[in-house]
């Protein structure tokens, strides 16, 4: 399959191959939504993930949508603690990305957060933050991002998020036959700000899908892009290949990160990539601006760059559908 790069600033954000009218993208080229909200809605249909924009008008289509045996919300980059005019409030779209998932017209069975939950690692950021999300009244699992370990080499997030992983907060667990795979990439990075998993998580993996079926679809996720993003700003994994050799042999896999704070797909062979909005503030595109950092947009067009993702599984089928959808 030719790879492709489409880093598409249209705030409809969806290049759709969907010919059939069913949310199947059968073709498997890259999609990208560069700017269509603050999330991303994940549904998991036949083992490939598929993305739309979630613009106002999307709530009504997905009431008429048949969803899956499986679907869960991604959140990501929370950034507690933030206080800067790229969003002075960030309390305020955290609370609205809750609102926007209870709203959703089938409810997620969980949410997976990727990380960044807090800005400066503090405890009061991470409790505030909890807080808030008991309001979904769903089970929630975590990735730490590089803010979430900045002062104890993570160990306040693994007591908090944690408990019962592996190393440095490596997990996985199963869900309705999905498989899903909670990664750590942010302890120790490399020149440039690149993620890195390290040989101890590697093996872990390599032994953590062995006894699988290639039939068993899996979810992994990540604070840090599997996937070379731009690496000139450290928007990648140094050593995700060597991770991604080890799933070869799964028909479907959905890699699902944060870090980036816009929404981007790929999907190269068996992966389908997929990063998500922040509820905090965006960032500039790649090679956009002198470097990586908070982007500030007019107060009226916040909400439209920040989001949630929603996932949808569907057993046999051969996708996973996400939906990214914007706070606006």
């Amino acid at each position: 399959m030719a790879k492709r790069n489409l880093f598409d600033p249209n705030p409809s954000g969806v290049i759709e191959h969907d010919h059939n009218n069913d949310g199947i993208d059968r073709r498997g080229f890259l999609k990208c939504m560069a700017w269509a909200g603050t999330g991303a809605l994940c549904v998991i249909q036949g083992g490939v993930l598929k993305s739309h924009a979630l613009a106002s008008h999307m709530g009504s289509q997905m009431k008429s949508h048949k969803l899956g045996e499986l679907s869960f919300v991604q959140i990501s980059d929370s950034h507690m603690g933030f206080n800067k005019p790229a969003n002075p409030d960030v309390i305020a779209t955290l609370k609205a990305a809750v609102d926007k998932i209870n709203a959703l017209p089938e409810q997620p069975e969980f949410l997976l957060h990727t990380g960044d939950i807090s800005h400066l690692s503090k405890p009061e950021e991470f409790d505030n933050v909890d807080q808030i999300l008991k309001a979904t009244n769903k089970q929630i699992f975590f990735v730490p991002g590089e803010h979430d370990v900045l002062n104890d080499d993570g160990a306040m997030f693994r007591e908090r998020y944690a408990k019962n992983s592996k190393g440095q907060g490596w997990y996985s667990f199963d869900k309705n036959g999905v498989h899903f795979i909670g990664l750590v990439n942010v302890m120790n990075l490399k020149a440039g700000g690149l993620g890195t998993l390290g040989s101890e998580q590697l093996e872990w993996l390599e032994d953590d899908v062995k006894h699988l079926k290639s039939s068993t679809p899996i979810v992994v996720f990540a604070h840090i892009p599997l996937w070379t993003v731009y690496p000139q700003w450290g928007w990648g994994t140094e050593d995700s290949t060597q991770a991604l050799s080890y799933l070869k042999k799964f028909g479907s896999v959905t890699v699902l990160n944060g870090h980036i704070h816009q929404t981007m797909q790929k999907v190269e062979g068996n992966v389908t990539f997929h990063t998500a909005f922040s509820t905090a503030f965006p960032q500039p595109a790649p090679g956009k601006a002198e470097g990586p950092g908070p982007m500030k947009v007019p107060a009226e067009q916040l909400r439209s760059v920040l989001g949630i993702t929603d996932v949808n599984y569907v057993q046999g089928r051969h996708a996973l559908a996400v939906v990214d959808s914007s706070l606006a």
